[in-house]
């Protein structure tokens, strides 16, 4: 039987239950001929007789008992799995899945996370952090979190974070045996950790600006990594200039143990923003994590 015709078993299991035509109608909202009209065509589609009509009730036959015991639990799940989304349209429940960085899953998610979700113990969050941009879509997100200018344009994008800076910094030890550099292209005379990025397999190129002048410097070095947090230890070790978020080393610049240079060719810029597509469907659960996670200044 086609699809389409599932509304007729419908008006089948209704009559059946309610022993009359005119109760059914009322209850489905049509009329007693509709209705009877109905019920003739699929009797006929099946080839079978399944009501037995008379003037003062109506029940089913032998064959129409049988359909009624076969499709009427059907018809119950169904009900009773529809009033349970319905609930989760009205209810905060369910699982996020974000992709980010595990700079700002550790600085923004999770401490915004701990205030959040104690308060609803049937929202689930799972963070899976990654260097490379991917296809949030494609990948099954829910969104994903990443610095402004890196979130592309087709999507909603949400601040959650305030403005970062870079920082280039280098360890006492390293500065004892070389000067500072004054200015980017200075860089070429240093040994710098190169950071090796995952989507497309090159080394990242340190960006400086000053005023309206933009810098794109390809550094060089004996220590090349895939991570930051390696990235800081090597720094931290003498084995070269690094180039990261501002947060990261300020402790280690108060402690003296990095020294900063180049800060007046770091402005600030675009911080973290929660992106995920226009066209996507909120839930309650959703729209709760973008409001706990909505920068406010």
């Amino acid at each position: 039987m086609a699809r389409e015709n599932f509304n007729d078993l419908l008006a089948f299991v209704t009559v059946a239950r309610e022993g009359s035509f005119t109760r059914a109608a009322a209850q489905l909202g049509v009329s007693q001929s509709a209705l009877s009209h109905t019920i003739r065509g699929l009797e006929e589609r099946l080839g079978l007789r399944l009501l037995t009509r008379t003037t003062r009730s109506v029940s089913p036959t032998e064959a129409g008992e049988r359909l009624l015991i076969t499709v009427a639990p059907r018809f119950g799940e169904i009900e009773a799995e529809l009033a349970t989304l319905s609930e989760l349209r009205e209810k905060p429940a369910g699982t996020i899945r974000i992709t980010t960085s595990d700079h700002a899953a550790d600085t923004i998610l999770l401490p915004k996370l701990a205030e959040l979700l104690p308060q609803y113990p049937d929202i689930n969050v799972e963070i899976n952090t990654d260097y490379r941009m991917i296809d949030i879509v494609e990948q099954r997100y829910d969104a994903g979190v990443r610095l402004g200018e890196q979130v592309e344009k087709d999507m909603i994008a949400v601040r959650i974070g305030p403005d970062v800076r870079m920082a280039a910094v280098g360890s006492p030890s390293y500065f004892a045996k070389r000067s500072p550099p004054k200015r980017p292209q200075d860089l070429t005379d240093h040994a710098c950790i190169n950071l090796r990025l995952p989507t497309y397999g090159g080394l990242y190129a340190w960006e400086f600006k000053k005023g309206k002048h933009e810098l794109n410097v390809r550094v060089d070095g004996q220590l090349i990594v895939n991570g930051i947090p390696q990235m800081l230890n090597g720094a931290l070790a003498g084995l070269g200039l690094a180039f990261m978020l501002e947060d990261r080393v300020q402790k280690h610049i108060a402690q003296g143990r990095l020294k900063r240079v180049l800060e007046d060719w770091c402005p600030p810029f675009s911080g973290y923003h929660l992106y995920y597509p226009s066209r996507r469907q909120s839930s309650p659960a959703f729209a709760l994590l973008v409001d706990a996670l909505r920068y406010r200044t």
